[in-house]
């Protein structure tokens, strides 16, 4: 994260003037130039989003999570409303319902706080239900360690760029060093229980000013896991959260059902889970950088036998497909494409991943005289919720009948084939 800051601002720190007249007249030539930054998406073609809201059987649910730095209820703001435009969904419910997650077993702690809209198309045939999870609130407090370094005691010593890059750096670098420590247990249940409150239960029987936690095992529950389409947006550290928490979601469903102690509406759960398939949009994608280190899970390079019907543990799978379409610009040093073999190697069998990548540039690629092209990494790393063609490809995919003229005209697709 020091490295992006570095980066970022080394060309607004220089003081050679013919330089800076190099940025602005580069700035100026890109103003009023064709936008040709790159979109190529390489894996099987996907629906997005689009099918699902027109779901008559059930509703298409998506849930937000965040990456790195503080973040407040209402951070997707600015992407729910893009999304809204972009599949016509112009009523909005007039109030959202906010719910204060916390542990099952520990009522007393604060986990975040999960935030849902409820958006429709005028006719009523389409309808979305949007989940902002946010986690800032857990590791808020640890990060209040560093506080001093930002006080007048330290910061009047620093230049005012020296010093806002210092804040952003406090702010958001300590979060992954959390995760790694005794916090993560508290971000995977914040996690788990914003993705069962997504799954169990609708708009009319979501609370709404409280502090609960869900109990996923109702009646309700395995009826709108049946009926729904799932889909979840991350963000940076918010995919290694996603992984994770799927990836514990196998695993305490494997462990109960080799204790032989399943109950008949647990059983109906684990059914109805391993029909859905699941998509997942992992936005300037980290997995392989967080892979680093990290103990694989207990089940790993047996695709063949969990997930294709008539395989050896069919039967014993997750998911019925997890479709995992990995957004990342190629000028943002912390985001990675996911490599051929990652998926099977490293992430559990039974979630039954599909990996698309999509190489984008989200950042202006700018040709600075004297210097060479570049493109601000920062802005690399955190544009991709406001970029119109990343909100396209979730809404509506690629290579299908829906796909966006936007996406048809400014993105290439090469499909893979074995």
């Amino acid at each position: 994260m020091k490295l992006i800051l570095i980066l970022a601002f080394c060309l607004a720190l220089t003081g050679c003037a013919s330089f800076g007249k190099g940025v602005a007249e580069a700035v100026m030539e890109k103003q009023g130039s064709e936008d040709t930054r790159v979109c190529e998406v390489g894996g099987n073609p996907f629906d997005g989003i689009e099918p699902g809201l027109s779901n008559s059987n059930g509703k298409m649910k998506i849930l937000m999570v965040h990456g790195v730095g503080h973040h407040v209820p209402g951070y997707s703001t600015q992407f729910l409303e893009k999304l809204a435009h972009e599949t016509g969904l112009n009523v909005e419910a007039r109030r959202h319902k906010e719910i204060g997650l916390t542990d099952p077993h520990d009522t007393s702690k604060n986990l975040g706080t999960l935030r849902v809209d409820r958006l429709l198309n005028e006719a009523g045939t389409k309808e979305l239900l949007f989940y902002e999870l946010t986690w800032s609130a857990i590791t808020d407090p640890d990060k209040k360690i560093l506080a001093y370094d930002t006080s007048g005691e330290y910061s009047f010593r620093r230049a005012a760029v020296n010093e806002m890059m210092k804040e952003f750096s406090n702010d958001t670098g300590p979060d992954p060093m959390i995760y790694l420590g005794d916090k993560r247990k508290d971000i995977l249940t914040s996690f788990r229980q914003s993705f069962c409150w997504m799954v169990g239960a609708d708009w009319e029987n979501l609370p709404s000013g409280v502090s609960q936690s869900c109990n996923p095992l109702t009646d309700e529950a395995v009826k709108h896991l049946a009926a729904d389409n799932l889909a979840i947006v991350s963000h940076s550290l918010g995919s290694r959260i996603t992984i994770d928490g799927m990836q514990s979601l196998a695993q305490t469903v494997a462990d109960k059902a080799a204790s032989g102690h399943t109950s008949s509406i647990e059983s109906r759960f684990v059914d109805a889970f391993r029909k859905k398939e699941l998509l997942l949009y992992m936005l300037s994608n980290q997995l392989p950088l967080l892979q680093l280190g990290r103990t694989l899970p207990e089940v790993t390079g047996q695709e063949e036998a969990y997930c294709t019907p008539g395989g050896s543990h069919y039967q014993d799978r997750t998911l019925s497909k997890t479709a995992l379409i990995a957004f990342s610009d190629p000028n943002d040093l912390l985001s990675y494409a996911i490599p051929e073999g990652f998926a099977s190697d490293y992430l559990d069998s039974r979630l039954c991943i599909e990996v698309t990548n999509i190489s984008i540039n989200v950042a202006d690629v700018m040709d600075l005289f004297g210097v060479g092209k570049v493109a601000n990494p920062l802005t690399a790393h955190v544009g991709y919720d406001s970029d119109d063609r990343v909100v396209a490809l979730i809404a509506k995919g690629i290579g299908n009948t829906k796909t966006s003229p936007l996406i048809k005209k400014r993105c290439k697709w090469t499909r893979l084939i074995d």
